[in-house]
């Protein structure tokens, strides 16, 4: 009897025979439900002639041989298709675990870098020296909005090597500081150098002591400028309330700078290149470069932006341009791609940076200072000017040492940053055709001014200011139908002035006696006042300056006795 023949006599399906050795993981011939597994691994093995031929006990003993199966219509489904539903599962191959153990080498290896980058990230917070602005700032720059960021070189002899500069016991007055304007569309800025000896009045300065307390440092008159920090326990904060005080700018944000920043950041950028007019020798900066072109780094670098006597006339406002000279040669340097583009170089620089420099409570991130670095990332070298307040002798003094403001100059240069004009020509971002269309709007036929009837609204200038306009409008130009109509809905920073197009006639005329320019003119509809009659509306804004004062934003920086580009190379004479 064949194997399927047994197979019926004894109602055993042949792969039935065929079970899984949980074991191995593997199928074996199994013969009877008593008999012992086979150890022999695979799915079938040849029999013994003798076991074919039958035999009493040959069952036990020997191993059928277990011919391929031919499928019955009422059986079922053959061997293979009931292997592919107890199919075991196989073990991994070589080739998969080499994959898994690679890619979980790959995964260790992400993770570190990760967290190496942390750590570094943390390290470089950890470099940062940050001090309280003490509510002198604006609170942080936008990245929306214009910049001012104040730059504060002290004269504190901190640091090896430093010992034998001048004054060695020095507090760290402002010996260096620069107002850096960053345009609000980046297209340019402008960096107003203060000179230490200005005289000025340093207001009450409101400051955090090192244990938290407050204390409020009482100001001076008809100082110099320098004092306002280091002096009587002064913080940054006290020079950036007297920078506001002197020009009407309030600072952002401020940095703070000594003499060891000068020496460790021209390292790291491998040097910055000035030029001399004239040999240097000086004694008391210890400055000593021969006429021409020099690569400058370290102590080299901090005599060149100390010495005075050897150039100009000898005083501060002389130095100022040499450190003109050299913040320009560092922009440059900065800006080519030698550094931008090497790791090895950005890296130093940001280790380097972040222990030289001192910053205010808003800059008091890697992540922070990385945002700023952006927005003056920005800049072309050549839409940079560098220009000084312009001022003048101190005509109290018999030897002249110290400077006093030019009021007639320096009103016009303060007010030119205020409103955001550039010092060099630059392609501004707004549209030709926008500006175009503003300014045809003071284009045509004007209404005589005992025509114009308009309401007048403050929106934000100082309390009284509609009545002191109004006032002006009746009195000293003859705007007799015009009234006071109270409070604007909403504060605008900007004053405006809206009409209907059949009262442009009165809008032309109204614009010219104000001084406002084609942008501050609105056209939409016209209002109803007082009298039932319909009437233009001027809202006077933030900008609002006083009653008869021009609103007419110049378009053109006032002239300065000197400036100069990051772009270009002047050599110090």
């Amino acid at each position: 009897m064949d194997a399927q023949g047994r197979g019926r006599a004894d109602n055993i399906d042949p792969a039935d025979q065929w079970v899984l050795n949980p074991n191995t993981g593997e199928y074996e011939l199994r013969l009877m439900p008593s008999a012992p597994q086979s150890s022999v691994p695979g799915p079938r093995r040849p029999v013994s002639p003798g076991a074919a031929a039958g035999g009493g006990g040959a069952r036990e003993t020997a191993s059928p041989e277990v011919p391929g199966q031919r499928r019955r219509r009422s059986e079922p489904e053959p061997l293979a298709g009931r292997r592919s539903r107890r199919q075991p599962v196989k073990k991994k191959s070589k080739a998969k675990k080499v994959l898994l153990w690679t890619g979980g080498t790959m995964a260790f290896v992400l993770v570190a870098a990760s967290a190496a980058g942390y750590l570094y990230i943390k390290h470089l917070n950890d470099n940062i020296t940050s001090v309280s602005d003490d509510g002198a700032s604006t609170g942080g720059f936008s990245k929306d909005k214009a910049i001012n960021l104040l730059i504060i070189g002290t004269d504190k002899r901190t640091g090896s090597g430093n010992e034998g500069y001048g004054d060695a016991g020095s507090v760290g007055h402002a010996d260096t500081t620069i107002l850096l304007h960053i345009s609000k569309d980046r297209s340019n800025a402008t960096a107003l150098s203060i000179p230490r000896d200005l005289i000025v009045d340093v207001p009450d300065c409101q400051t955090q002591q090192s244990d938290g307390t407050e204390k409020v440092i009482a100001g001076t008159e008809n100082v110099r400028f320098n004092t306002s920090l280091g002096q009587d326990g002064r913080t940054a904060s006290c020079t950036v309330r007297t920078v506001t005080e002197l020009t009407g700018i309030q600072a952002d944000n401020f940095m703070v700078a000594d003499f060891n920043a000068v020496k460790t950041l021209t390292d790291a950028v491998g040097g910055v290149e000035v030029c001399l007019a004239k040999d240097i020798d000086d004694s008391d900066s210890h400055l000593k470069l021969s006429k021409g072109t020099h690569n400058i780094s370290g102590e080299t670098a901090l005599a060149f932006v100390r010495t005075r006597h050897s150039v100009g006339f000898g005083g501060d406002l002389s130095r100022i341009q040499l450190q003109q000279q050299f913040l320009s040669a560092l922009m440059r340097k900065l800006s080519s791609n030698s550094t931008l583009t090497s790791p090895t170089k950005l890296l130093k620089l940001a280790e380097v940076g972040t222990k030289a420099l001192t910053v205010d409570s808003q800059l008091d991130s890697i992540g922070k200072l990385k945002d700023l670095g952006l927005e003056l990332g920005k800049l072309n070298p050549k839409n940079l000017t560098f220009t000084t307040i312009p001022v003048l002798d101190n005509p109290a003094e018999k030897v002249k040492a110290t400077v006093v403001l030019n009021e007639t100059k320096a009103p016009a240069v303060f007010q030119a940053i205020k409103d955001d004009v550039s010092f060099t020509a630059v392609k501004k971002k707004q549209a030709q055709a926008s500006k175009d269309a503003a300014a045809a709007r003071l284009e045509g036929s004007k209404s005589a001014a005992s025509e114009v009837r308009v309401r007048v609204l403050n929106g934000g200038a100082p309390a009284g200011s509609a009545q002191e306009t109004l006032s002006w409008l009746q009195v000293q130009e003859g705007v007799l139908k015009s009234e006071n109509a109270g409070n604007a809905d909403v504060a605008l920073s900007k004053t405006t002035l809206e009409y209907a197009p059949a009262q442009a006639a009165q809008a032309r005329e109204l614009a010219g006696l104000m001084g406002l320019s084609g942008s501050a003119m609105k056209p939409g509809k016209s209002v109803i006042n007082s009298q039932g009659l319909p009437a233009i509306t001027l809202t006077l804004g933030k900008d609002f300056q006083g009653a008869g004062v021009s609103l007419t934003t110049p378009t053109k920086a006032p002239d300065v006795d000197s400036k100069t580009t990051a772009d270009k190379v002047t050599c110090a004479k």
